[in-house]
């Protein structure tokens, strides 16, 4: 399958040391398999700092049967478990190679914050989480494995 990381560089070799604590899926090198989605992203990261805005593209097998997966299907109660724990700064990721599900929306820690205070329940933090659009994160947490899973296949400049 093709994938896609949004960056202001270009990433012929994926490093997970660059990776920011406290994700959704915890420090990782992230992808989708949305183009829009990564056009995002790369605008985003060359706003905030500086750069031009790319879209990298890499080539990731469609079996991954042989590392271990963690996959939430929906945004239900065991993803928003998920991610607030990686937000806590929860190091539970370690436990797996790659991580698949939802992007929470950009209001994340505003609303991880009031189901943490206890002022909205499980059902309303999940409600407010809920992605309008089509998204998906792939997060390969596992450095070791990064070459065997992601190809570096092209790269394009988002204006």
């Amino acid at each position: 399958m093709i994938v896609y990381h949004g960056a202001n560089r270009i990433v012929q070799n994926p490093d997970i040391s660059f990776s920011k604590a406290f994700l959704d899926f915890g420090k990782g090198f992230y992808v989708t398999s949305f183009k829009k989605q990564a056009e995002k992203w790369a605008l985003r990261k060359a706003m905030r700092y500086g750069g031009l805005a790319f879209v990298n593209v890499f080539e990731m097998p469609d079996d991954l049967s042989l590392y271990k997966v963690l996959k939430f299907d929906s945004e239900d109660e065991n993803w928003l478990e998920f991610v607030c724990e990686c937000r806590r700064g929860s190091e539970s990721y370690k436990n797996y190679d790659i991580i698949i599900g939802k992007v929470a929306n950009d209001d994340v820690f505003k609303t991880v914050n009031m189901y943490f205070q206890g002022l909205w329940d499980k059902h309303k933090t999940l409600e407010e989480l809920r992605y309008s659009q089509a998204n998906n994160q792939i997060c390969v947490v596992n450095g070791e494995i990064i070459a065997e899973v992601l190809k570096f296949k092209d790269f394009y400049e988002v204006n």
